[in-house]
């Protein structure tokens, strides 16, 4: 009897397969951004939000809405997180549009435009 709970253990031990943590891709990228000008304010955006340039959101050509980025001035190292909800920018060399709200936060209301890094927060 102990030899049949010994060998019934062995095989459950035995039969457990160890987890695997999936791969995560983080999104991170350098570029140029930019920030709504107050012609967007209460206009829909793309994922059908009422814009609002006191509220942390951005614009983002592909990432999906929801996601929540850290934008890093890269002039000064300040940094603000916001969540994406609206397409765009469709100018070339910018890579995230910014509510006035977050383009205040890194210092870039007179610049208008400033170099960035973004990176994707992981839960």
């Amino acid at each position: 009897m102990k030899t049949l709970i010994t060998l019934i253990l062995l095989f459950g031990l035995l039969s457990f397969k160890p987890v695997s943590k999936g791969h995560i891709n983080i999104h991170k990228e350098e570029g140029l951004a930019s920030y709504y000008s107050d012609y967007y304010q209460g206009k829909l955006t793309a994922n059908g939000d009422t814009f609002d340039q006191q509220k942390l959101t951005a614009a983002h050509k592909s990432l999906p809405f929801g996601t929540v980025v850290q934008v890093i001035n890269k002039n000064n190292q300040k940094a603000v997180q916001v969540t994406i909800n609206d397409r765009g920018p469709f100018i070339e060399g910018r890579i995230i549009d910014l509510s006035y709200l977050a383009a205040e936060q890194i210092d870039m209301i007179e610049k208008g435009i400033v170099e960035v890094l973004v990176k994707q927060v992981v839960p």
